[in-house]
């Protein structure tokens, strides 16, 4: 078994390597500074978070490009999945585990807000996320009254579910019944018909999708204007920004150039994801990958999204800073405007 999942593994990284002709490298790398460090350390769910295939699939990329020590660093398995991911990048960047993060927009502001310190660097994609509810629910006001699931209070789908509600004119704390899910799998509640609703992240909304159950009310890829912003971004420790510049740029020039082949190309990315045991599921991996967004990098202005993200926050009394102040001490830019330039398509 371990051979041939090391096997595996090698052949994974070959065609991979093989795709980094594909996107296209550098003309020269000797043309560029040289690198202050050859590591970089990037986070990774026990489980697999089918979203991240940006992240996950950009070793070779990385490698590719003089970074040879990549380590993809997992969270701790003695501690539960839902509330780990809840705490999120405060702890996993605060404790110096990882270099970079992947994370909704609501969590990077919340870290800049109580002075983490990141900066922000970039938006991956956009549509991750999906409100699904019984059939009887057609729209989020009609939550009202509803059991709506959650992992746990002020934890990334509790945050992402009260902007939502909010937005649309409901008390978050007075008119939703929130349910925690505790170890419980949301989907298991839901089709169980212990919850009404319930905020899905891939493979969950493709699942149910798959068995005809509930349906989607509000999906952040189509449903404005929640589709209109990124619903995960890329940050990294200021220390590593500011340390090794040349490091950083590359590092986001492969994860970049990794979303681009999650376009071009969602049949390899998605096997490699399942090879490199990033994910166990090939079809939910090509499906998720169908379904966001990864052509956003481009488009969007990332400011933009964590302007309009900390003015919902600011509504909800969830922070503190201004949008001027999250921008000012939480953001750097400079590395996407040289890869957009030189990114060009």
């Amino acid at each position: 078994m371990q051979i041939m999942q090391t096997r595996r593994r090698f052949l994974a990284g070959a065609a991979m390597a093989g795709a980094a002709g594909i996107v296209g490298l550098p003309e020269s790398l000797h043309a560029e500074p040289p690198l202050e460090t050859t590591t970089v350390r990037l986070p990774r769910w026990v489980g697999g978070s089918y979203c991240w295939a940006g992240a996950y699939i950009a070793a070779e990329l990385m490698r590719a490009d003089g970074l040879t020590d990549v380590r993809y660093v997992e969270s701790d398995r003695s501690v539960d999945q839902s509330e780990w991911i809840a705490r999120g990048e405060s702890e996993w960047i605060a404790r110096g585990e990882t270099d970079f993060s992947v994370n909704f927009p609501p969590n990077h502001i919340a870290s800049i807000d109580a002075g983490v310190p990141i900066k922000v660097l970039t938006g991956l994609h956009s549509g991750c996320l999906e409100l699904i509810a019984k059939e009887s629910i057609r729209s989020v006001t009609d939550l009202r009254g509803k059991r709506v699931g959650v992992d746990g209070f002020n934890n990334s789908r509790h945050v992402w579910l009260t902007l939502m509600s909010a937005y649309v004119g409901l008390d978050p704390v007075n008119d939703i019944q929130w349910v925690l899910t505790e170890n419980v799998k949301p989907t298991e509640l839901f089709v169980q018909g212990k919850i009404d609703a319930f905020l899905g992240t891939p493979p969950q909304p493709q699942e149910l999708r798959a068995k005809k159950i509930g349906h989607t009310i509000l999906s952040n890829a189509v449903d404005r204007p929640w589709s209109q912003y990124f619903c995960c971004m890329i940050s990294a420790t200021t220390d590593y920004v500011n340390r090794y510049p040349v490091a950083t740029k590359r590092v986001l020039r492969s994860i970049l150039k990794a979303a681009d082949l999650c376009v071009s190309d969602p049949e390899r990315v998605a096997q490699q994801m399942v090879d490199r045991d990033f994910v166990p599921s090939y079809d939910y991996a090509l499906q998720t990958l169908k379904d966001i967004r990864y052509d956003r990098w481009r488009d969007f202005d990332p400011e933009d999204s964590l302007r309009f993200y900390t003015l919902r926050m600011q509504e909800t009394g969830m922070i503190k800073s201004s949008p001027q102040q999250i921008i000012a001490d939480g953001t750097d830019w400079r590395f996407l405007d040289e890869l957009k330039r030189e990114l060009k398509t």
